[in-house]
């Protein structure tokens, strides 16, 4: 009894550490967005790229690579060794982290298979887990070619895919870990006549989509007002008939903007029908919710209001992190079993 207790210690302490490697992922790749870093290491190496470049005629080659790419030609030709230098360790930090969050997964994962701690639905669960880890690791090759050749930036749409899939191994272990702390099998798509909370997650999971359409396409550049569009609801600079064109940057801030009043609308509609009801134990998990969307909102229109200030912008993704992790537990609590 005492071992399997010691086991289950252990089993949340990594899944503890996995979501703080996600999150610091998530962060680091943000962070690698902003400062229009991930094209500074145009190969693959999946394992020569574990070592830094050794010596001055190493750092000169790979310099040499990103030089003939769009993005050098275009936008940096003035760039000098010492500046390549910073973008390039912050893709590797990001592909360096990557690689230690799949070892650190799995190492742990056939342990506790090969002890049989696991059952066959966390076996399963945690398979579908590292399957997605792996996808990642490709989608984000995927994505940084879309930018080697034709392109000065990543397409929009397959850096919302990578940060998806981010966010999607993120709320899977974080719901496993909730299921192994409290002792029970809830399932992601049990609702339970709760809808209203997978909504309000699913808009969340969409504005995160977004966030990347606003990020890719430097959508957070233009109409640095609020709460209006340079005086109006809509982007002047488009029509009604572009309305869903996805590749106009001030059609994607639009969608951005007003997806965060519905979630803020609908947030104020849960916590009112969760005071009408005396829904208590939902009562702490709302008011952290609550308080992390206001975090949320303050930040977004201070990246607007600044200039799209870096740092504003990096905090702005860090509170998405919070803000998914306090969703699902309202969610999580919300099923009843």
């Amino acid at each position: 009894m005492l071992k399997n207790k010691n086991y289950n210690t252990i089993f949340h302490i990594w899944l503890i550490s996995l979501i703080f490697l996600v999150s610091s992922i998530i962060i680091v790749g943000g962070m690698t967005r902003l400062t229009d870093s991930g094209l500074s290491i145009t190969e693959w190496e999946l394992f020569k790229g574990v070592f830094l470049p050794k010596g001055p005629d190493a750092w000169v080659e790979y310099f040499d690579l990103y030089k003939k790419i769009p993005q050098y030609s275009f936008l940096n030709s003035s760039m000098t060794l010492d500046e390549f230098k910073y973008i390039f360790l912050w893709e590797y930090a990001h592909r360096l982290l990557a690689r230690f969050i799949g070892i650190f997964f799995l190492i742990p994962f056939l342990f506790f298979v090969l002890i049989n701690f696991l059952n066959k639905t966390k076996i399963i669960l945690l398979t579908k887990i590292f399957i997605l880890i792996l996808a990642q690791g490709i989608i984000g090759w995927y994505m940084v070619i879309s930018g080697l050749t034709e392109n000065v930036t990543v397409s929009h749409y397959r850096l919302s895919i990578h940060l998806f899939i981010a966010f999607s191994i993120l709320s899977s272990l974080f719901w496993t870990l909730l299921n192994s702390t409290n002792k029970t099998e809830k399932f992601f798509f049990k609702f339970n006549g709760y809808n209203v909370y997978f909504f309000l997650l699913s808009l969340i999971y969409t504005q995160i989509i977004m966030g990347a359409f606003v990020s890719g396409l430097d959508a957070g550049k233009i109409y640095q007002t609020w709460p209006l569009m340079n005086g109006n609801y809509f982007p002047d600079d488009t029509m009604l008939k572009n309305l869903f064109n996805f590749n106009l940057p001030s059609v994607v801030q639009f969608f951005h903007r007003n997806i965060a009043y519905l979630i803020f609308f609908l947030s104020i509609y849960l916590g009112f029908n969760i005071v009408k009801k005396k829904d208590t134990k939902m009562y702490v998990n709302f008011v952290i919710f609550f308080l992390i969307i206001l975090i949320q909102i303050i930040l977004g229109i201070s990246v607007l209001i600044t200039g799209g200030s870096i740092y504003l912008a990096s905090l702005h993704q860090i509170s998405s992190i919070f803000l998914v992790i306090t969703t699902l537990k309202l969610y999580y609590s919300s099923i009843r079993t």
